[in-house]
């Protein structure tokens, strides 16, 4: 294959198969403030920033680009977009820790609009239910299994509008949980819950995703029959696509709990040796002050 050959299919795979006016401002405008906050005041690191860069990345690709027509036409890659959606891409966003960087991006006056609006009665009470830890677990896993219900998932592969919320839906719980989940902080400094806490939110999803993604790629028959009523974009047999879309379901989103499980006790240890330094300088200057 030629340079050109290439460079043409690259752009023909990044147009999008569905245009969407919701995600070309939405992205568009992360990609735009973070950018401005970064320049105005630097960035919380360079890792944290090139986590950002890759989860907002992968997110646009699986949902607008020709990405989005064979997660259309094949359960194993509509999988795949589900798990970018509501793991990967979130789980880098919010291990970013870009919202003083988005705030910064947004500037004054509407930095401070956006402060009122998120505490708003009604919206922060919303806000609070949705970041409770039990609420948040039983969504995470919720939407995945009401979703993969094959009645419900037939209607949504075939009408535009509930495709698009459940794309849309799993993207936004992904955020939240993730959200609640990959504070660094500790409770103490102002963490909506305990390290102990998001440690059994992990443990309480994890089965349940190995549940539904066991069922499906050990199934023996066809569950999801819209791929075959649509046709798949590639020859697979209908079973295969099913077993694989059935693993992705089942092995990486496993593997995200525990790592996220990793990165939660880090933190606490972290945590534990400010604690611990802070409290070692606190009794140096009491000895310090006795003395004197």
């Amino acid at each position: 294959m030629s340079l050109s050959d290439f460079l043409f299919d690259a752009v023909a795979f990044l147009r999008p198969w569905q245009p969407s006016l919701l995600a070309i401002v939405f992205f568009g405008a992360l990609a735009v403030l973070y950018w401005r906050g970064v320049r105005k005041g630097g960035g919380n690191g360079f890792w944290h920033q090139v986590a950002f860069w890759l989860g907002l990345s992968l997110c646009y690709i699986v949902l607008h680009t020709r990405f989005d027509y064979y997660a259309q036409y094949m359960f194993f890659m509509h999988r795949i977009q589900h798990l970018v959606l509501h793991h990967l891409g979130p789980f880098l966003l919010c291990l970013s820790a870009p919202g003083a960087i988005l705030m910064r991006g947004l500037g004054e006056p509407w930095a401070g609009r956006v402060r009122r609006l998120q505490h708003h009665p009604l919206v922060w009470r919303l806000y609070l239910l949705l970041q409770n830890p039990f609420v948040a677990s039983v969504l995470f896993v919720g939407l995945i299994a009401f979703w993969l219900n094959p009645q419900i998932h037939f209607y949504a592969m075939l009408n535009e509008s509930l495709y698009m919320i459940m794309n849309w839906s799993m993207f936004l719980d992904g955020l939240l949980f993730w959200w609640l989940v990959l504070d660094p902080a500790s409770k103490a400094q102002g963490a909506r819950v305990s390290y102990g806490a998001r440690i059994a939110m992990l443990i309480l999803v994890a089965p349940a995703q190995i549940v539904i993604g066991a069922y499906i790629a050990y199934s023996k028959t066809v569950i999801y029959d819209v791929y075959s009523v649509c046709g798949r974009a590639w020859p697979m047999a209908p079973i295969d696509d099913q077993t694989v879309g059935g693993l992705v379901t089942w092995i990486p989103a496993a593997m995200m709990s525990v790592l996220a499980m990793v990165i939660v006790i880090r933190f606490m240890f972290k945590s534990m040796e400010a604690e611990a330094g802070m409290a070692e300088t606190e009794i140096a200057d009491g000895q310090k002050a006795g003395a004197a």
